[in-house]
């Protein structure tokens, strides 16, 4: 395919006039046209199609088309219903009356191409850039991030049910590409075991010989598939040889079989919990339990503006302080960088906050957790914090005054520094069953930025202007749940961490519009509801009541 740009972009006369005649207040879709004059335009997406081909319907009415989708939730066949019937969305794509639109499965396609190459965060850049361009959102304000879970699209499944499909999913894709070698191996046992989608009740029999009896499938399929391909395997070969690997051994006597506890399983971050979507982990954070994904989400919160979303991240389920360093990039490279960043403890460190500081000048904003070690929680001992450091003596006092110079910043410690006292000044101590339980006191911490802003973080966390500032955070929840509720962000529609990623693109883009279309414009002739008899009452009385929500109050 290629892009032949359109020649104008004008609302055809017709088309607009039925529309307002319809919608004379507009609709959400509308307000595109109108506002934002479309959010992109066909030279946007150049770069996305080959020069020759044949012509391709606009990327820019395609991308368009996606937002509405997941702004109403529609299937791709109910939007591409939508285009044809709609007036609101012609409106919005500058579409003749009697245009019929599009089959369903090319907007299939086109998030197919949104999904290479970051290319849906391009379509967030445009976005931004565009609203920037209203006045609509600016950068060195206030914004906040937080997080929920994803469920992948495919279900749960045991590990006798992923072999079994596994190994059912390689034989699907051999009986096109090398039906030959189905010819040596497939019996009436192997079509009784893998003729159908593996679906099993919760305590299938023999679970454990059943296992080892597809594991032992599993080595003989792969071992002639790797004989008739070499190196260049189907992926579900690869995907089926990486399983084997995971959940099955040959043990000291040479049996092949499952791998146990007591054998060691692989960890959940690398371990695949299906053959379809080999991406997404196996997850538990402390009584959630899920597979799939991390969605975080940043979002403006400064006073009496809309808050805008301004980065939407989709990883592999990881802490969350990892996601911190992207997420700021993103930002600098869309020139929204904020001037404070309110989190929670998840994505709050000591390193998080100087690599903030040193690397985008962002404050940011979240609690540190206090020391975890035994004297800090029983609160009848020396913790760290009664322990002075001295960076410029390279020493630290004990509480008592004694002094250790054992100052160590050894590389598998990085990037701690260790301070060890020594046996005959921790021995003789007749406070040492207070700070340690050991022959010595070890203290290790940060480097000296670091550690200065950790400290400077937990004295500011007990300070009521941090504390009002830090409320504002709270918000973040809502727009979590304006996207798992209201657009059903929490469960994947597609297959794999691409696809799932445009996905809470198209939905952070939809959420800005639903925002923005609804705030009532300048000229609007809205007037709040007038005061109740209670109200005035209250009034005529000099008794404070809250005022109205529109008001800010």
């Amino acid at each position: 395919m290629s892009v032949r740009p359109r020649p104008g972009a004008e609302v055809p006369e017709l088309t607009a006039r039925v529309a307002r005649a319809a919608n004379p207040k507009g609709t959400t879709a509308m307000w595109v046209r109108d506002r934002l004059e479309g959010l992109w335009t066909d030279e946007d997406f150049a770069g996305w199609y080959p020069r020759d081909g044949r012509p391709a319907w606009s990327p820019a009415q395609l991308a368009t088309v996606c937002v509405l989708q997941f702004l109403y939730n529609l299937s791709d066949r109910a939007a591409a219903e939508a285009v044809r019937c709609r007036l609101d969305f012609k409106y919005a794509l500058g579409l003749e009356l009697e245009d019929p639109g599009f089959h369903h499965s090319v907007l299939s396609d086109f998030r197919d191409r949104l999904g290479e190459d970051d290319r849906a965060d391009r379509l967030l850049d445009l976005m931004l850039a565009r609203l920037k361009e209203a006045g609509l959102v600016k950068a060195r304000g206030r914004q906040r991030t937080d997080s929920t879970r994803v469920l992948s699209a495919g279900r749960e499944l045991t590990r006798l049910e992923l072999m079994t499909e596994a190994v059912r999913a390689l034989l699907e894709h051999l009986a096109t590409a090398a039906p030959q070698i189905l010819d040596e191996l497939v019996t009436a046992d192997w079509s009784q075991r893998y003729g159908r989608q593996v679906r099993m009740c919760s305590q299938p029999s023999h679970p454990v010989a059943r296992l080892t009896q597809v594991g032992a499938d599993a080595d003989v399929l792969l071992e002639r598939v790797y004989s008739r391909f070499g190196e260049e395997v189907p992926t579900q070969a690869d995907v089926l040889r990486r399983l084997l690997i995971q959940n099955f051994l040959t043990d000291a006597r040479g049996k092949f079989r499952p791998r146990t506890e007591r054998d060691g399983l692989p960890p959940s971050r690398i371990r695949i919990q299906s053959p379809y979507e080999t991406e997404a982990r196996w997850v538990r954070r402390g009584d959630t339990r899920w597979t799939g994904y991390l969605l975080h989400v940043t979002e403006t919160c400064d006073e009496d503006q809309v808050n805008v979303v301004t980065d939407v991240a989709t990883w592999v389920s990881e802490a969350d302080s990892q996601a911190l360093p992207g997420i700021h990039a993103r930002l600098k490279k869309r020139r929204l960088l904020p001037a404070e960043h309110l989190v929670d403890g998840g994505y709050a460190s000591g390193a998080g906050l100087a690599d903030a500081d040193r690397n985008y000048k962002i404050a940011l904003v979240g609690p540190i957790h206090n020391n975890n070690s035994k004297q800090a929680k029983a609160a009848d001992g020396f913790a760290k914090e009664n322990f002075i450091i001295d960076f410029d003596r390279r020493e630290v006092t004990y509480p008592n005054g004694k002094v250790s110079g054992n100052w160590n910043e050894i590389p598998s410690m990085a990037p701690y520094t260790v301070v060890r006292f020594g046996k005959r000044q921790c021995g003789p101590c007749p406070e040492k069953a207070k700070c340690t339980s050991g022959e010595a006191r070890t203290i290790n911490f940060l480097p000296r930025r670091i550690h200065e802003l950790q400290e400077r973080n937990r004295d500011d966390q007990q300070d009521s202007a941090w504390r009002r500032l830090y409320a504002s955070r709270s918000g973040a929840e809502g727009t979590i749940a304006e996207f798992a509720v209201g657009h059903r962000a929490r469960h994947c529609r597609y297959r794999g961490q691409a696809k799932t990623h445009v996905q809470h693109v198209l939905t952070a883009i939809a959420v800005n519009i639903e925002r923005l279309s609804q705030q009532e414009p300048a000229n609007s002739d809205y007037r709040p509801r007038p005061p109740t008899a209670f109200q005035q009452y209250l009034d005529a009385h000099d008794l404070p009541r809250p005022l109205w929500w529109r008001q800010g109050k």
